[in-house]
């Protein structure tokens, strides 16, 4: 029976690679995938994994009904014989209801990778109905690890390297993977809860190392 999987975890933990993958699978069986991704690092109509790989998408804008796209594919005599959702967690609950209609009218199988909640530790609105309507839902096994070495288990958004926790719910920024490297602007950092509570980033942490005060928890509780 075709499924609406859904595969979560942290930024960094190597979802787009797994779609990637799973698309490299497929189409060198002879399969042909429709794949859709949203606000991609690497561009629009982009499916990118950091490590490199990248393949032509398209853009899942706000208006795309998923549903009435591959219905036009068909209809002009294209084939789909399986679907892949990178960067889910951005769709609205409508285009997820959507995805879930094209599993149970038109037989396919739809692979959806995400990130369960955003820097402030909420649900993102596509991943709540994911978690809603999926028929399984499958965390990444590769852990994304904090600056300490724990798990990772929060996403954060950071300035200048401090974490914020108020703003917008969807700013486009990269995830910071070398800790000695100058912080970019707005950027992402993932940690394990003990740190996200403490807002201690690796950067503070750093400039905590360095400074004979105690570093500011900054509210933490």
């Amino acid at each position: 029976m075709p499924e609406l999987v859904f595969f979560s975890g942290t930024m960094d933990c190597g979802k787009s690679t797994l779609a990637l993958q799973i698309e490299h699978n497929r189409s060198s069986r002879g399969l042909q995938g429709m794949i859709y991704s949203r606000n991609d690092r690497a561009g629009r109509g982009k499916l990118s994994s950091r490590l490199g790989l990248v393949t032509e998408a398209v853009e899942a804008a706000d208006d795309l009904d998923f549903y009435a796209h591959l219905i036009g594919h068909l209809s002009s005599g294209g084939r789909v014989d399986y679907v892949i959702v990178d960067e889910a967690q951005f769709l609205a609950p409508e285009q997820i209801d959507q995805l879930a209609r094209v599993v149970d009218d038109l037989e396919l199988d739809v692979f959806a990778f995400g990130i369960t909640t955003d820097f402030r530790s909420k649900l993102f609105p596509g991943s709540q109905r994911l978690v809603e309507l999926a028929d399984r839902i499958e965390v990444l096994q590769v852990e994304a690890l904090c600056w300490c070495g724990a798990r990772a288990t929060h996403n954060a958004r950071t300035v200048d390297g401090r974490m914020v926790v108020e703003g917008a719910q969807v700013v486009v920024g990269d995830v910071v993977g070398d800790v000695d490297s100058p912080q970019a602007e707005v950027g992402y950092e993932v940690l394990c809860r003990r740190h996200h509570r403490r807002r201690q980033t690796s950067a503070t942490a750093r400039a905590a190392a360095l400074s004979p005060d105690v570093l500011p928890v900054d509210g933490a509780k």
